[in-house]
């Protein structure tokens, strides 16, 4: 079951939801200032806009991150039930006091398709069947947000301030889409924030002062400036990364190098998907980095059907255990906890994979 895990109160998401399409509860160019609530508070209680006490350096957090997911073909079907979609590896999900994932779709029925081979959307029910897996937020900052265009971002934002379903990564200007979404639990501030580095269509697609989209890797200022300014207001920021080649299980020296950059803006948790591959993690300097987490509800068996949950445990700001439970995408397109030597296999291609990540196997001390 979900811990009881304080938010950003329903005033302050209703208000981010009409200026920036509920990119994060953080200052958008026309939505509200973050304001930090206690944990003891319930979601629907009212904001004080009181500073947070400094978490218990005993207290420990347990986080979950999954890869990307969209509802197509098998996928599509599985919303008939939205509190099933999910199947078996849903207690997982749940489990966690904080689940995060990449939704790799627009959620819409309107706009122009785009010039790119592969087009995916989904209905509001979406959201629905997120909620029921019990997976907390979502990254949209992805190479599939836009395959419908401005219309087809507009109705995803839409339909998540309908549904009171936190987004982030993308938005209806540059400051929406750099905002962090941010949650307290018990007494630990976490900030996160979507970025993309695929270059498909990225110059189109990006977001600007004047035009809705995605954020962008390709401008490092604004994405280090990001991090920095979500350093200053949470204990915890984590950053979920779509990048990486297709099909690759090493990451690229551009991913290292933006990694890089993260870290020494002040990121904790650097987190990735894109791939369609397991790739592994690793620590760079202080900085706890998984480059990458496959498929996880998959339309199609494309590249590899290796998939997973993340679960870290942390303390402050410290990544304090780290454990990756494999999984295979099913028949159904659901993600289906490994057992025996497949589970074997997927923990020994993640070794294997671990060597070309550039980064240390243990935390420094």
């Amino acid at each position: 079951m979900k811990r009881r895990t304080a938010r950003c109160s329903l005033a302050a998401l209703t208000a981010v939801a009409v200026g920036v399409g509920l990119a994060g509860c953080a200052a958008g160019s026309t939505g509200p200032a973050p304001v930090w609530r206690g944990a003891t508070l319930g979601p629907t209680s009212s904001a004080t806009g009181a500073a947070t006490p400094k978490p218990d350096s005993a207290v420990e957090v347990r986080l979950a991150f999954a890869g990307d997911v969209h509802f197509t073909g098998r996928t599509l079907r599985l919303l008939e039930d939205p509190q099933t979609v999910f199947g078996p590896i849903t207690s997982m999900l749940r489990d966690a006091d904080v689940t995060l994932l990449n939704l790799e779709t627009a959620v819409t029925d309107r706009g122009t398709p785009q010039p790119k081979t592969y087009r995916f959307r989904a209905p509001r029910t979406a959201f629905a069947a997120l909620r029921a897996a019990g997976v907390d937020a979502v990254s949209i900052a992805n190479n599939h947000i836009l395959d419908y265009g401005r219309q087809g971002l507009a109705d995803t934002l839409d339909a998540a301030a309908e549904a009171r379903y936190p987004v982030f990564g993308a938005g209806r200007d540059a400051d929406a889409a750099y905002a962090p979404w941010l949650t307290t639990v018990r007494g630990l501030r976490i900030a996160v924030l979507g970025m993309s580095q695929v270059h498909d269509l990225a110059g189109s697609w990006r977001a600007t002062d004047t035009r809705p989209g995605v954020a962008m890797a390709f401008d490092p200022a604004r994405a280090t400036a990001a991090v920095r300014s979500a350093r200053e207001r949470a204990d915890l920021v984590i950053v979920f990364m779509h990048w990486g080649v297709e099909g690759n299980s090493c990451p690229s020296g551009e991913m290292k190098t933006f990694a890089g950059r993260l870290s020494e803006a002040g990121a904790d948790i650097v987190v990735g998907t894109h791939a369609h591959t397991l790739l592994a993690d690793g620590w760079l300097g202080r900085t706890y980095v998984h480059y990458g987490l496959g498929n996880f509800l998959w339309y199609g068996n494309s590249h590899s059907t290796d998939s997973g949950v993340l679960n870290l445990v942390v303390r402050e700001r410290t990544v304090v255990d780290s454990r990756f439970v494999p999984a295979t995408v099913s028949a159904s397109g659901q993600p289906v906890p490994a057992t025996g030597v497949g589970k074997q296999r997927i923990l020994d291609k993640l070794a294997t994979a671990q060597r070309c990540t550039g980064l240390a196997a243990k935390r420094p001390g």
